[in-house]
């Protein structure tokens, strides 16, 4: 079993920043891969960006250089993103993928205002 603990989130205005942090409850190098997924009101849950236990990123290509994931050499992941827009508002997931298990955050709310 894996816990996951997101923090970060909020309000922001258009073309500013936010930074979201997820914690695991074991070495992030026990877990394959990662990753910040997030669901937008009426719409289906989407990819953002992941990061493998090597250290590989991939990331959608809608937050291409704007969102960057990092990780400590712990527990936990970041994300940074930087001229967040309105259509980035969504609640955020954090996401462990450990051996054929999937486990998921309670999600934390990022609105960012026209």
């Amino acid at each position: 079993q894996v816990q996951l603990v997101e923090s970060g989130g909020g309000l922001v205005q258009a073309g500013g920043s936010l930074s979201l942090s997820c914690a695991a409850s074991v070495s992030i190098f026990r877990i394959l891969t990662m990753g910040w997924y997030r669901q937008a009101p009426g719409k289906q849950r989407e990819l953002v960006a992941t990061i493998s236990s090597g250290g590989r990123t991939n990331s959608a290509d809608s937050v291409k250089d704007r969102f960057t994931i990092s990780r400590d050499n712990a527990n936990t992941v970041f994300l940074q993103m930087n001229r967040l827009k309105p259509e980035d508002t969504a609640v955020y997931y954090c996401n462990a993928q450990l051996g054929h298990s999937d486990y998921w955050g309670q999600g934390t709310q990022v609105t960012v205002s026209s």
